[in-house]
């Protein structure tokens, strides 16, 4: 099996192109290919974790996101936040969230807690 590190954008590319040949019609794993397959994909898995990192999202954008998906409107934040003078301090960045809005919001609206505290 001749597989190399990725380190270049060439290398990446070409890795990408071998992959996406096996993506039609998957490997089982176990054989030869199916081996070659995994490496591969954890090659750039890995290469794209260091090059294309995904930051999580800004809290406030996170409950927007969840409004969005799920036509919510700020009313509808009420009961998790609390009055709704509060819910549009939250929205419009004047206000942290608490903890028990944390919890709320992750219990009854499955806004992934990480998102909702935010980076370090």
């Amino acid at each position: 099996m001749n597989i190399r590190p990725i380190h270049t954008d060439n290398d990446y590319k070409a890795a990408l192109r071998e992959l996406s040949a096996y993506f039609s019609n998957e490997p089982e794993m176990g054989t030869e290919d199916g081996d070659r397959f995994e490496i591969l994909a954890t090659l750039v898995e890995a290469y794209e974790a260091n090059h294309f990192p995904v930051e999580a999202p800004d809290p406030i954008e996170a409950i927007r996101f969840r409004m969005e998906q799920g036509g919510l409107t700020a009313k509808d934040l009420v009961p998790y936040i609390g009055r709704a003078n509060r819910v549009y301090e939250v929205l419009n960045g004047k206000r942290s969230l608490t903890i028990e809005m944390i919890r709320n919001l992750h219990r009854n609206l499955g806004i992934p807690a990480e998102s909702l505290i935010g980076p370090e």
